[in-house]
Formats: C-alpha cells, sequence, structure tokens
C-alpha cells in the first residue's frame, strides 16, 4: 500500500466516532514502535514531521523510514503529515517531498494573512493531490519550533470558522478549545477543561468537517516518575485528561495530535536503563526499551483514547 491522504481517514472518523492518531516522528526507533501498534490493532495512522524532525533526521530519511514502514505494515492506511508548516516554501518542500498532508500554520498572522496564505498553500497542494490542514486561534505552549505564552493564546472563534473554510479551500481546521503544546500543559491542583462549548458551535458551523486537536498529550504521569527516579528534572505538570479526548474524538473531532507521550516514553525507557547499568553503551539495549514504552503508549491512545482500533 502507497502512503494515502487523510480524506477517506477523515471521513470514516467523522463518521465512525473515532479519531486518527497523529503521532510526530523523530527517528527510526520512534516510526517502529507507532506502526507496530497500529499494524498490530488495525489502526489507520497519521505520522507527522515538524520542522523540528526535518532539521535533526533530514527530509529524505524520514520519508525513507516511513517508506520502509509501509512495506513492513501494508494492510494499514498511513499518512504522512507536515506539522505547524511555517511558510509556503516549507509547505511546498514537503508536497513537493511525498509528504501526502501538510499544515500551514498562518494562526499568528492576522485573520485575512491567515487566509491568503492558507488559499496559496492549498492551491498549489490540491494541484499535487495533497491535502491541507489549517489553524484557527492560537495554542499556548512550547513545542519545537511553536512557543506561544499563555498571554499570546487565543481560543478559535466559530463565527469565523465557516469564512476561512470557504475561502481557503482547506481540508481539515485546527482549533484552540483549551489544549496546549509540550508536556507542562496545566499546573498540578488545576482541573483541565476543553472548551466543548466551542467545539459544538464550530460543528454546528461546518458540520461533516474533519477538526484536528493540537497539544493533546496527557503526560502519562508513570513516565514522568521514571524519568525522575533515574536521574531526570522534571517539573510537576499535568496534561490534557484522556477521558476529554475520548469525548472530543466522538464529535467532529478526526485527528488527535500526540507528541510530548511518545518523547516521555522514550526518554523514560533510555534513562531507567543507563541508570541501573551506568556501563551500558550499547545504543540497542537503551533504545529497544525506549521503543516498547513508545509502542505502549500508542496502543493505549489507539485502544483508549482515540477509539481507531479495527478501523483500517
Amino acid at each position: 500500500m502507497a502512503l494515502v491522504t487523510t480524506t477517506e481517514m477523515f471521513k470514516k472518523a467523522y463518521d465512525g466516532g473515532y479519531a486518527v492518531g497523529a503521532f510526530n516522528v523523530n527517528n527510526m526507533e520512534i516510526v517502529q514502535a507507532i506502526t507496530e501498534a497500529a499494524g498490530e490493532l488495525n489502526s489507520p495512522i497519521i505520522l507527522q514531521v515538524s520542522a523540528g524532525a526535518r532539521k535533526y533526521a533530514n527530509h529524505t530519511y524520514l520519508v525513507k523510514l516511513v517508506e520502509a514502514a509501509l512495506i513492513e505494515n501494508p494492510n494499514i492506511p498511513i499518512a504522512l503529515h507536515l506539522d505547524h508548516g511555517a511558510d509556503f516554501d516549507i509547505c511546498k518542500s514537503c508536497i513537493d517531498g511525498g509528504f501526502t498532508s501538510v499544515m500551514i500554520d498562518g494562526s499568528k498572522y492576522p485573520f485575512e494573512e491567515n487566509i491568503e496564505l492558507t488559499k496559496k498553500v492549498v492551491e498549489y497542494a490540491h494541484a499535487h493531490g495533497v491535502v491541507v490542514e489549517a489553524e484557527l486561534g492560537k495554542l499556548a505552549g512550547i513545542e519545537d519550533d511553536v512557543k506561544v505564552s499563555a498571554e499570546d493564546s487565543s481560543y478559535t472563534q466559530p463565527d469565523e470558522v465557516e469564512e476561512f473554510v470557504t475561502k481557503t479551500g482547506v481540508d481539515s481546521l485546527a482549533i484552540a478549545i483549551g489544549t496546549s503544546h509540550g508536556a507542562y500543559k496545566f499546573k498540578p491542583g488545576t482541573k483541565p477543561q476543553l472548551r466543548f462549548d466551542i467545539l459544538h458551535e464550530i460543528e454546528k458551523r461546518i458540520p461533516g468537517f474533519p477538526i484536528v486537536l493540537h497539544g493533546a498529550s496527557s503526560v502519562p504521569q508513570e513516565y514522568v516518575k521514571i524519568i525522575n527516579a533515574n536521574g531526570g528534572a522534571l517539573k510537576d505538570a499535568i496534561g490534557v485528561p484522556e477521558d476529554q479526548l475520548r469525548e472530543a474524538a466522538r464529535s467532529a473531532v478526526c485527528k488527535i495530535n500526540i507528541d510530548s507521550d511518545l518523547r516521555l516514553g522514550l526518554t523514560a525507557g533510555v534513562r531507567e536503563v543507563l541508570f541501573k547499568d551506568p556501563s551500558i553503551f550499547d545504543p540497542r539495549d537503551y533504545l529497544k526499551v525506549g521503543r516498547a514504552n513508545v509502542k505502549a503508549v500508542v496502543a493505549h491512545k489507539i485502544k483508549d483514547v482515540l477509539g481507531s482500533e479495527n478501523k483500517a
């Protein structure tokens, strides 16, 4: 099976009341873990690459790793997506370089400029058989090149979505309803609550249209504890409650982004091995444990949060 776009994925997810997991990839072990879990659970997946990942691992290496995963997992739909494309040029590079989906993030610009930039990317992408995700509203937090302070964050305005989608021709829309980038989303003692009122109002404005949630990691506390017990120094933090993500997946949300949870699982495995036996220097000895943790995270998300098991 070749790489696919998200069009059919999202139609099935919308109608079926589940979401497709969009998992960020940076190296071979992460690609293996995600696709093995999805293959065993017969789930569609989106492998997404940030600008930081392209700088770290090189565009060509990442594409070839994903192509290898396709060979190993020929029976599940896999889309390759650019996460948070900052401008037209990076989107064009990924479109020309084998990606089947790109995100153009014009949320930092005024509304009309966001429309203009998004429309330009959409026109080029659609001419090349690639789909486009855009964003309205700003999520707080830090992840790779995305840095937005709490003061600068803002919820998506429902009265803007119909005009934006109509004028740009975009294929899916990332909205801001209370999720946050990075591992430090909410302070301990707080009760995170997604703005389902905004989500449901957006559903009414653009019925049948696929919605995306960014910054949706839940920051598994077991991995935070392992990291800190083995020489780490992560501050207290909590993520997005998984029951709220499951509720979102039953609505118009067809794509849920997960990155920090994978990083925590991988780091916990590496730290645990090296802390227990400082004489180990073979990367295979510690990376395989980290890889197993990432696979466990993805399997849990597919089965218990996204609802995408057996939906390939």
